[in-house]
């Protein structure tokens, strides 16, 4: 399928699911509209993947770092942009019990129960979400252009200028990059949704700080893989890999040695985000120097990463529970750098047998 089409379709299903979100007045509605995102994100994560492997194959580590930055970069500041926009609040925030309306009550289960939709109380809510859809639906207009300006001069660059190449254990390195991914994606996306309640509970912070602590992981993240577009025009893939495997891993046992300590927290979250950011770009841009990737493969180590985002926060969610003096979070994320950085080794080591 064209590739500017499917991201087009996915950009488009992302605009009709944030316009439609605010007026779900049933749960098993916004299940659908929630799952109508998951469709979409996963296929424009692992589209534009290939989209800039088709491009410029083993030669694109820094679009495929800049790809990643701006995934980045748009998670950082979505929300912050949203809240100074829109100052969305929660609707309830100034009543009273003084304020207490039970016709206003009944007329709220009334319109629940009875339809399916409906304008939401807060209209705040309504004008982020539909800000925030109407920059992907201008994103989606572009991609359809593109498609229709260059579909025959793709077609015709791709049947003439396509170079395959397979590794001699192809389908295994396949799996232990799936494997690969399912631990570092699902120790990323774990350490940024524990970190706050682990900051509040086990070290004692205040709610700000631990806002703040928030903020510096993703921003960290967020400016190191912005770094890495650079880094990535005289850096090969592996090192890339090899470095962010140390930080991980050094920053990972501090946090585990030092659990209680606020300043080793606050460095060590941002030298851990900084570390965790250039892991997944460069993978991929790493495997495509000695197997061709097709659009299948990379779906098939996507999809590990995004089980190991599913998974992992949701095993240490029932763990910390069982263990609540236990910092989990960081034994979790600990393993999960020592498990990567023995198995990028034997990765390697499959990857540079004849081919």
């Amino acid at each position: 399928m064209n590739h500017f089409l499917l991201l087009g379709m996915a950009m488009l299903a992302t605009t009709i699911g944030l316009y439609l979100v605010p007026f779900c007045k049933r749960a098993p509605l916004l299940i659908a509209m929630m799952s109508v995102f998951g469709v979409s994100f996963g296929a424009l994560d692992t589209g534009a993947n290939v989209l800039i492997l088709a491009l410029w194959g083993d030669k694109g580590a820094p679009h495929m770092q800049a790809l990643h930055f701006s995934f980045a970069l748009g998670a950082f500041l979505a929300p912050l942009l949203a809240k100074l926009a829109w100052g969305t609040r929660a609707s309830t925030q100034n009543h009273t019990e003084s304020d207490f309306d039970p016709l206003m009550l009944n007329r709220s289960s009334e319109a629940t129960s009875d339809s399916l939709f409906a304008v939401p109380d807060d209209m705040n809510l309504l004008w982020t979400y539909a800000s925030i859809g109407t920059y992907a639906l201008v994103v989606s207009v572009f991609l359809f252009g593109l498609f229709c300006k260059k579909r025959s001069r793709q077609k015709k660059s791709a049947a003439s200028g396509q170079r395959v190449q397979r590794a001699k254990y192809h389908w295994a390195l396949l799996c232990l990059l799936f494997i690969f991914f399912f631990f570092y994606v699902g120790a990323e996306v774990t350490f940024g949704s524990y970190v706050f309640s682990f900051a509040t509970t086990h070290v004692g912070m205040k709610e700000t700080e631990a806002a703040g602590l928030n903020s510096v992981f993703w921003g960290a993240f967020a400016a190191c893989r912005g770094l890495a577009i650079f880094f990535a025009t005289f850096l090969q893939p592996g090192t890339m890999i090899v470095l962010s495997n140390i930080g991980s891993l050094a920053s990972s046992l501090f946090l585990v040695l030092f659990d209680k300590s606020p300043l080793c927290l606050w460095i060590a979250t941002a030298v851990y985000g900084a570390s965790m950011a250039t892991t997944f770009p460069s993978g991929v841009s790493w495997i495509e120097q000695y197997t061709t990737l097709t659009g299948k493969s990379a779906a098939f180590f996507v999809i590990g990463g995004t089980l190991g985002e599913m998974a992992i926060p949701a095993v240490i969610g029932i763990l910390q529970g069982h263990y609540p003096d236990l910092p989990v979070v960081l034994y979790v994320c600990f393993a999960s750098a020592i498990f990567t950085g023995v198995l990028f080794p034997v990765m390697y080591k499959l990857a540079t047998l004849p081919l």
